[in-house]
């Protein structure tokens, strides 16, 4: 079963995912490392994927890839 990132968001834990993951001290690191180097290589990575590529908690994965395809919608309408 596909995870649709759209329907984790409008959870109500949602909020407290995100609060955890960005209290976590590579998550920017990794947020990087995905933009800038994995989606680069494979651009419909999983969140499963993505998790266990970089020995990460899945929920952080999911953040990651929620908000890198949220950024790329807004800036894709400048």
């Amino acid at each position: 079963m596909a995870m649709n990132l759209e329907e984790y968001s409008k959870d109500k834990l949602w909020q407290m995912l995100l609060e955890t993951v960005h209290a976590c001290v590579m998550y920017p690191t990794h947020k990087s490392y995905t933009r800038d180097v994995l989606l680069k290589e494979k651009p419909d990575i999983s969140a499963d994927e993505l998790a266990a590529k970089l020995n990460m908690p899945l929920g952080e994965a999911m953040v990651i890839l929620y908000e890198l395809k949220e950024a790329g919608k807004t800036a894709g309408t400048n």
